[in-house]
């Protein structure tokens, strides 16, 4: 049997948490994230740890215990330190450029593409070909990632696109003559 699910999750000092029947409330100084748990699944806290705990060993409780688990050391996680993706753009001409919070690209449309902040977002260009999406919840950060990457995501031929940091692209063969 898996010991993660038991592991309780340490709780920094700077960290309040609010847990009620079914929510769980999360706050610290990256701000505050809200989570619904299943009815089944109990969470509370000792001391400086939460502990999560299912009532039975069926797969389902077993599923959710894991699952609740993640998604409350997740929040702790992010609501203290944040939780970042750093994207890359190869191509002739595609660049990057901040306007206000909000991101324009231009990835060799007709027309540059606008993508705004979602709340609790916050977009950095150091170099016009790299994006840094950061953000207390995991799941934002990781739904804006990939919503960038998707505007052009990167071609088997010539590489050309946004790609994640360090993500590796399978070339393939143009035609010979």
């Amino acid at each position: 049997m898996s010991r993660i699910g038991r592991k309780p999750i340490p709780v920094p000092s700077s960290v309040t948490i609010a847990i009620e029947p079914e929510l769980v409330t999360v706050n610290g100084p990256k701000g505050e994230l809200r989570e619904r748990i299943h009815r089944d699944i109990t969470v509370a806290q000792e001391g400086e740890e939460i502990l999560v705990t299912r009532p039975t060993d069926r797969g389902e409780h077993r599923a959710l215990h894991g699952l609740t688990r993640s998604l409350v050391a997740n929040m702790v996680e992010g609501v203290t330190a944040g939780f970042q993706k750093t994207l890359e753009i190869q191509g002739v001409g595609y660049r990057a450029v901040l306007k206000g919070t909000d991101l324009e690209l231009a990835l060799g449309y007709s027309h540059p593409v606008h993508v705004k902040a979602p709340a609790g977002i916050e977009f950095e260009v150091p170099v016009p070909t790299r994006i840094i999406v950061r953000g207390a919840s995991k799941q934002v950060v990781g739904e804006t990632a990939a919503y960038i990457r998707k505007q052009r995501p990167p071609e088997p031929y010539k590489g050309k696109g946004v790609r994640y940091e360090g993500e590796y692209v399978a070339r393939k063969v143009g035609k010979r003559a």
